[in-house]
């Protein structure tokens, strides 16, 4: 049932969507076939769907490996938007300049600023006993109005024509696509090659045995002479390197550039990839597919049906508590039983 409860969840999340939906007065069936079943039936659309389950799988991949040693950063949508914060001030620093470095030290300091954002949560548990949850969601609002604030003062492109945005990156700032015209940049075989990665450490190192220790039987972990504090800052700033990278992969990638529009929910959907990966790298890298034939198929649906845009995050949430549901049968089998009374007259 650890496995066969993400696709029990998918087909309730389907049953109940067309219900929903045609609650609201649309076409049912037909707003769930264009989320669920048009971006796969269209070739054309599955570049798109790779550019979007690159980030998400960047992102829970790295949420995965805290959420096993019970660090629950929930606030990897502030560090994606720090990320590409940080990675955007490299490229304006750099603008008018060229070289194959510049791209590079973007990416770094992406990874850096994710850290960085993330470094305060985990300061704020290990010397404060402060619950990561609050802290590391809190910074995310923060985060926005920062972005907000550089792409609407500081950083506003001067050509823009007061457009709140930022210059455009050049060419050596932007990532590279896998072949000419594609939309498929090298952040998505990147991403594939950290859950390869990340894989391999939970598999085969000690540390990634420490990981599950620390999340399993932290008393056990303690007197194997495991530390919980090592652990958690660990997962916090590797969590938040990822899903800083991924935030700078995104700004030097689809968008080229920053503008309010920038914080698409990544962080949070990639809750969602997490659990309905089971945490497993490979999972993950399956989960995030579906996620991102929700994302398009919902644009779909918009068009199609006239579904409003939040109907998607409902779409997306709905997933994730049928999830949540479903799990219970991971710890408990269903029996058909009689009751007491006939029990007894038998």
């Amino acid at each position: 049932m650890l496995y066969a409860t993400p696709f029990l969840a998918v087909a309730l999340t389907a049953a109940a969507g067309t219900i929903v939906f045609g609650l609201m007065g649309y076409d049912g069936p037909r707003a769930v076939r264009d989320i669920f079943v048009a971006p796969l039936a269209h070739p054309d659309r599955w570049p798109e769907l790779l550019v979007k389950a690159g980030p998400l799988a960047l992102i829970a991949t790295g949420l995965s490996v805290g959420f096993r040693a019970n660090v629950w950063n929930i606030g990897a949508e502030g560090q994606y938007i720090a990320g590409a914060i940080a990675g955007t001030g490299v490229a304006l620093a750099t603008w008018g300049l060229s070289g194959a470095w510049i791209l590079p030290a973007m990416c770094l300091a992406g990874m850096l600023g994710g850290m960085a954002w993330a470094a305060v949560p985990a300061f704020l548990r290990t010397r404060f006993g402060v619950s990561e949850i609050l802290t590391s969601l809190m910074l995310t609002y923060v985060a926005v109005q920062l972005l907000f604030l550089l792409v609407r003062g500081p950083w506003k492109d001067p050509e823009g024509f007061n457009f709140p945005q930022t210059r455009m990156f050049t060419p050596d700032q932007t990532l590279p696509a896998i072949s000419e015209g594609s939309l498929i940049h090298l952040g998505i075989p990147i991403a594939l090659l950290v859950a390869c990665i990340a894989w391999l450490l939970l598999a085969r190192t000690v540390a990634g045995y420490e990981v599950k220790v620390v999340g399993l039987a932290p008393a056990a972990a303690r007197h194997g002479g495991f530390s919980e504090r090592r652990t958690i800052w660990l997962t916090l700033l590797g969590a938040g390197g990822l899903a800083g990278l991924a935030g700078i992969f995104e700004a030097a990638g689809p968008f080229g550039q920053l503008t309010p529009q920038f914080p698409g929910g990544y962080g949070y959907t990639a809750i969602i990839v997490a659990f309905l990966g089971r945490l497993h790298p490979v999972g993950i890298i399956l989960a995030a597919l579906v996620l991102a034939v929700t994302h398009v198929g919902g644009e779909l649906a918009q068009t199609g049906v006239g579904l409003p845009q939040a109907a998607t995050g409902m779409f997306q949430a709905m997933l994730l508590f049928f999830l949540l549901a479903t799990d219970v049968l991971i710890r408990f089998r269903p029996v058909l039983a009689r009751p007491a009374r006939a029990r007894a007259a038998a």
